[in-house]
């Protein structure tokens, strides 16, 4: 129980940020400036094809010792290298959600005489952003257990005190572990409804 506080924090600051990072880089894939195309480009590439516990032993350790760049603490750390991880894959899906809406929507607009800010803002995003939420939904399960990870920078969640009363008794070990796997279980429950409901809302009112 000590460790959840921190388990929980680090998954709202990282679903936060994710999505956050999401928006901005699957959006930039998709302009006009072939700079920023490339530049996130880069960005969803190297952090899709990079392990998450390497970056963040970059961001903890590397990063600071290399450049003198400090985050802060190690909650910090913990939370922007999940949310930079989960954002590169999850731009992929705003990308994705945005091209899928049928391009009769974009040309009805166009015949309307919107802007390109108001036909992305009144048509296209609100129909994507349906398309997006039951995968949101599943990258949301898969922070909270991304979570664990944090434990490895010294943070105090539940794996690390798990960790703790395991090293003071190893024969105890498989039943702390299945605590522990208990304690992310029934985090992850409400996630997992609200999944369910974010794909109920999603099959309503897109244009197809």
């Amino acid at each position: 129980m000590k460790g959840l506080t921190i388990t929980i924090t680090v998954l709202l600051g990282s679903a936060f940020f994710g999505y956050l990072f999401a928006f901005i880089a699957g959006l930039c894939r998709l302009s006009s400036n072939i700079f920023l195309r490339k530049f996130t480009g880069f960005y969803v590439e190297v952090f899709r094809g990079t392990s998450l516990i390497v970056q963040l032993f970059w961001l903890y350790y590397a990063i600071p010792m290399l450049f003198g760049i400090e985050l802060g603490s190690n909650w910090w750390a913990g939370v922007i290298a999940i949310a930079l991880n989960y954002g590169a894959y999850m731009s992929e899906i705003v990308r994705g959600s945005i091209l899928a809406v049928a391009k009769g929507q974009t040309e009805a607009a166009t015949a309307l005489n919107m802007s390109r800010f108001q036909r992305m803002r009144l048509v296209i995003f609100p129909q994507a952003v349906r398309m997006m939420l039951p995968e949101f939904g599943n990258y949301l399960i898969q922070m909270l257990k991304a979570t664990s990870l944090v434990s490895l920078i010294g943070m105090t969640d539940i794996l690390y005190y798990g960790d703790i009363i395991r090293s003071s008794n190893l024969s105890q070990a498989p039943t702390v572990y299945i605590l522990v796997l208990f304690f992310y279980f029934i985090l992850a429950l409400p996630l997992i409804f609200l999944t369910r409901k974010l794909e109920g809302i999603s099959k309503k009112g897109v244009a197809n």
